[in-house]
C-alpha cells in the first residue's frame, strides 16, 4: 500500500448540510489509508458532521482561495503533515472509492507531477461540459492529459508544490486563482495532469449564477497577466480576451460589469509580481494552450 498521506480540504458556505454529508461519506468511503479532512466554514457556521472531521468557522467569507488557503495551513506550513491534498467542492461527490488510491498511484510513479485535475459529471447523466476540460482542445473528456491549468473544487495537489511556488491568492477571491497557482507550479517545474478516470459527481451548473461573476473574472484575468506573464505577453493575453468576450455577445449589464472589472484590474494591486520564465512560455505552448488566449 502507498505510503502517501491524503488530506482533504473542503469549503462550505453552510447552506448544502445534505450534499456536504454526501460528499463526506464519499471521502471516508476511500480505499486505502483514510484520508483526513478538513471543512472551513467560510464566514459561516459548519453544519453537523462525522466524528473525526475537523473543522474551521472563520468569521467572514475569505472567497475561494483565501478558505482553501486556511485549510492547506490546517495541515501544517503548506500542508505538509500530508503528501497530498484534495480540493472538493461542498456539493460534489466522489464518483468512486478508488480516487485516492488512484491519486497516490500517479504522484508516486512521477516525482514531477504537482497537480491532478479531475473530471466533472453531472450526477444524473455523466455528461461533463466543455468548460470543465482544463485545455482548449476539450471535446473529448474522457482523453486523459498533460494541461496547463485544473478545476479548483475537484483536484489534487502534491503539498510540496505549495512550499515551492506559495498558495492561491487570497486577493483574488473567486475566478483564475487555480491558473494563477498553476502557472507558478509549471514555471517552477511542476507538471499539471487531467484525469478522465478520477471522477467528481457535480450538479450541471453555469458559472454566471454568481452576482460578481463578470466583474471578478474580468479583474482576475488582468491580474493573472499582470502577475505571472512577461511584459510583452500582458497586452496580447488581455487583448485576446477582450475580442472574445466581445464575440461571445454577453447581456449589457454583464459587458457593464466585465468593464468595470477590467479597469479595476489596472487601477488595483495585484500582489507580487513574478513573470514567468521565456521557457514556461514555450512549455505552456508545447503543452497546446500558449499564454496568449
Amino acid at each position: 500500500m502507498s505510503g502517501m498521506k491524503v488530506g482533504a480540504v473542503i469549503i462550505t458556505m453552510g447552506n448544502r448540510p445534505d450534499e456536504l454529508r454526501a460528499l463526506l461519506d464519499s471521502v471516508a468511503g476511500q480505499d486505502g489509508d483514510p484520508v483526513e479532512v478538513v471543512v472551513v466554514g467560510n464566514g459561516s457556521p459548519v453544519p453537523d458532521v462525522p466524528e473525526g472531521v475537523r473543522t474551521i468557522e472563520l468569521p467572514e467569507n475569505l472567497g475561494i482561495p483565501g478558505g482553501r488557503n486556511v485549510g492547506i495551513e490546517a495541515f501544517g506550513p503548506a500542508g505538509r503533515d500530508v503528501d497530498i491534498l484534495l480540493f472538493l467542492d461542498d456539493d460534489g461527490l466522489l464518483a468512486s472509492p478508488d480516487t485516492a488510491q488512484l491519486c497516490r498511484k500517479a504522484f508516486e510513479a512521477d516525482p514531477k507531477l504537482g497537480i491532478v485535475s479531475f473530471r466533472i459529471a453531472d450526477p444524473d447523466t455523466g455528461v461533463t461540459q466543455r468548460r470543465h476540460v482544463p485545455r482548449l482542445r476539450a471535446s473529448d473528456p474522457m482523453r486523459s492529459s498533460r494541461v496547463t491549468t485544473f478545476l479548483g473544487g475537484a483536484n489534487a495537489v502534491r503539498t510540496r508544490v505549495f512550499a515551492d511556488v506559495g498558495g492561491l491568492p487570497d486577493e483574488f477571491f473567486y475566478a483564475h486563482e487555480e491558473t494563477d497557482l498553476a502557472w507558478r507550479a509549471l514555471d517552477a517545474g511542476w507538471m499539471i495532469d487531467y484525469r478522465s478516470d478520477m471522477v467528481l459527481y457535480h450538479p450541471t451548473t453555469a458559472p454566471s449564477r454568481h452576482a460578481v461573476y463578470h466583474r471578478m473574472v474580468a479583474r482576475n484575468r488582468v491580474w493573472l497577466a499582470r502577475r505571472n506573464l512577461p511584459a510583452p505577453l500582458v497586452p496580447v493575453y488581455l487583448g485576446v480576451w477582450l475580442l472574445l468576450t466581445l464575440v461571445r455577445r454577453p447581456s449589457r449589464p454583464a459587458l457593464r460589469a466585465w468593464f468595470g472589472g477590467f479597469r479595476e484590474g489596472w487601477t488595483t494591486p495585484c500582489g507580487p509580481r513574478r513573470p514567468m520564465k521565456w521557457r514556461t512560455v514555450w512549455r505552456l505552448t508545447r503543452l497546446g494552450r500558449p499564454p496568449v488566449i
